[in-house]
């Protein structure tokens, strides 16, 4: 692990961009390969694609404060590029764009998807033997999430003085 600290603004900003269009690319193929289907199993009924549109949250909680979840993803956003542009660790700083892509993903969904805008609705289409339906962006914020509480565990060396 490298614990040199100093900015990673090229990290960050390359994986957030990826994480982004990863995202959205295969939201564009999931509307136009799943739009009028029944799910298609991948691994049985324990992975599926399945088109879902979700104006709330994960498990679609909220689903009439379609606003309120627009809010709080630019809030996300600027928290995450904000603390995504200090100095830290390599594996710090890519858990933080992993995060930073999935919100900016997400809010980019709210603010311009249908039903209008800053009300708009996160395309899902990955679903987990119906537990919940997710997509790319899910797994990024996910993936950054853990690898960020895994990291809280492990001792950081102190810079020598």
């Amino acid at each position: 692990m490298d614990t040199t600290t100093s900015r990673r603004v090229p990290l960050v900003m390359g994986i957030a961009v990826l994480v982004l269009l990863l995202d959205q690319a295969t939201k564009f193929w999931a509307e136009s390969a799943l739009t009028g289907r029944a799910p298609i199993p991948v691994l049985g009924e324990f992975l599926q694609l399945r088109l879902l549109y979700n104006p709330g949250a994960a498990f679609s909680i909220g689903a009439g404060s379609t606003w309120i979840f627009t809010i709080v993803a630019a809030v996300a956003v600027v928290l995450l590029a904000r603390y995504g542009m200090q100095p830290q660790t390599r594996l710090r700083a890519a858990a933080l764009a992993l995060m930073l892509g999935g919100a900016t993903t997400h809010l980019l969904d709210r603010l311009f998807r249908q039903p209008g805008f800053a009300r708009g609705h996160v395309v899902d289409f990955i679903d987990y033997n119906g537990w919940f339906v997710g997509n790319v962006a899910d797994i990024a914020l996910v993936g950054g999430a853990i690898l960020l509480v895994l990291m809280s565990f492990t001792p950081t060396k102190q810079p020598a003085e």
